[in-house]
């Protein structure tokens, strides 16, 4: 057992690492709040790395009549694709039309409503399709001659998260990763807990308020049952070579009434994905099963020519969505919206529930909301108007240009570095935006990026992700920093992790 090292004092205490976690932890931090964050895993680690990667207002939703939920989410689409545009774009979504299930001018309607639940800017509006003629008919089967497009918007779901709390930190927050917090102790004024971090280290932290941010694990957590409690809901996605050559995505219904899309993916590949499984079990191992890859397989091919199966998948992942319990008849009708629960018998709790990617900033303003006036620091809310770090590309405040003109500003990023091969600049300018600059200060040519520790992965970045996105681990930086890991050989991830131990160790040694 580690030894007692340091004692923690600050206003908040937020506990989990995911998409809400830190954005709480950064929208506190700006408004002058003391923050500290900790999760027990890397960041993103779980649910908030497994989404299907959509900012979206849920199409679906609107036939169970969760306009409330639609119409915040539709709000929220432009203003965060302004907020980060090198890690998010808007996305073009096709659905072909199934005469046998929801009738076409259903559809109309759903999208006339999709449409003008919120005002949009730069996205544009829904249409209809002939299929037989448009570039997106040619990968499907030749029974689908119409159908619909409309938009919504992709995103980088663990970058987001890694993204929120570098600004978090940038703002005062303390964020640390691995490291589990102890069953907290109320006190009439205070909260305190034993954290305990990579090699035992201990730490004592009292906090004015708790915020339980705990995603599946917010029940448990402090023991105690919320009001409204979670449903917990298994979602898998696979990923395929790719099957068709166009930028458009596809929404796809099922017969059982399910909705699975098939998103173009990482460059080569295809993404299809969600299933809808109430989940018991360890959440720490979460993992698709048989079934679930078989579902997802006969869905794409009921509308794709090209066949595939079990083989054909190159990658899976599964998350756990914690939902608020709604007396839902089946998994995919529980709502996606989420649920504040304002706890202040004793020191101040927050404990949420709930929620999804697209509404973690409305979430995390509404939190701090509550919990900045009952620690004497009632600013007002302040990310609507800001950049997530690297989202600057025309000034400080969030524009249209960084969504419109991103392709422009990347153009200008090859030639400033036109010493590095211009895929990996395309690459860095997605993944870092204007942070490419902080990462690559020293270097003025290929010699100064140090070695190449698997292909297309240098040492300069590897530093970097070290250095300021807690990186530690191959598959923190192969499967959530990016998702290289889709692109290298086998053994790369041995290869990496043992770099990083050999880096690890000569830094011990040049500390000692």
């Amino acid at each position: 057992m580690g030894e007692m090292q340091d004692r923690i004092e600050c206003d908040v205490l937020v506990v989990g690492g995911g998409i809400n976690g830190a954005g709480i932890a950064r929208d506190a931090a700006g408004r002058g709040l003391s923050v500290l964050l900790c999760e027990k895993d890397d960041l993103a680690s779980h649910t908030s790395s497994a989404s299907s990667k959509l900012i979206h207002g849920g199409l679906r939703y609107l036939e169970y009549y969760a306009f409330g939920l639609v119409r915040k989410a539709l709000a929220e689409r432009e203003i965060l694709l302004r907020s980060a545009p090198h890690i998010m774009r808007p996305l073009r979504f096709v659905m072909p039309h199934d005469a046998k299930q929801r009738p076409a001018w259903m559809i109309r309607c759903g999208l006339f409503l999709y449409d003008r639940l919120a005002r949009r800017e730069f996205l544009p509006g829904s249409q209809g399709l002939d299929l037989r003629r448009h570039r997106a008919g040619a990968p499907l089967k030749g029974a689908y001659t119409r159908g619909f497009a409309y938009s919504d918007g992709w995103v980088d779901d663990a970058r987001l998260v890694v993204l929120n709390a570098i600004d978090a930190r940038e703002r005062g927050a303390t964020v640390l990763t691995r490291t589990l917090c102890g069953a907290p102790q109320r006190h009439a004024q205070h909260w305190s807990a034993t954290l305990t971090g990579p090699g035992g280290r201990r730490s004592e932290v009292t906090a004015r308020c708790l915020v339980n941010a705990s995603g599946p694990w917010a029940e448990r957590f402090l023991g105690a049952a919320a009001s409204a409690p979670l449903r917990l809901v298994k979602g898998s996605h696979i990923v395929v070579r790719r099957l068709f050559e166009h930028p458009y995505a596809y929404i796809f219904q099922h017969p059982d009434g399910r909705i699975v899309f098939a998103i173009p993916y990482e460059r080569d590949f295809t993404l299809i994905g969600t299933t809808d499984l109430d989940f018991q079990g360890d959440l720490d191992r979460v993992a698709i099963d048989a079934e679930e890859i078989d579902y997802l397989c006969r869905l794409s091919n009921r509308y794709f020519a090209r066949q595939i199966g079990p083989r054909d998948v190159v990658w899976n992942y599964s998350g756990v969505r914690p939902l608020v319990e709604d007396a839902a008849g089946n998994a995919a009708a529980a709502t996606r919206d989420f649920r504040l629960e304002h706890d202040t018998e004793g020191a101040p709790l927050l404990t949420v529930l709930g929620g999804k990617i697209t509404t973690f900033r409305k979430l995390a303003e509404q939190a701090v909301d509550w919990i900045a006036p009952l620690l004497g620091k009632p600013a007002a809310g302040w990310t609507v108007d800001a950049c997530l770090p690297g989202g600057d590309l025309f000034g400080a405040r969030p524009s249209n240009r960084g969504v419109l003109e991103f392709e422009q500003w990347a153009a200008a990023l090859q030639v400033r570095y036109a010493w590095l091969p211009a895929a990996l600049v395309a690459r860095y300018a997605r993944a870092y935006g204007t942070r490419i600059d902080t990462m690559l200060a020293q270097c003025k040519g290929m010699a100064d990026m140090g070695g190449e520790i698997v292909p297309d992965l240098y040492q300069v970045e590897v530093q970097y992700l070290m250095q300021h996105e807690w990186a530690v681990s191959a598959d923190d930086i192969l499967w959530r920093r990016s998702k290289l890991g889709l692109h290298l050989p086998a053994g790369s991830a041995e290869i990496l992790d043992a770099w990083l131990a050999a880096s690890r160790d000569a830094g011990r040694a040049a500390s000692a």
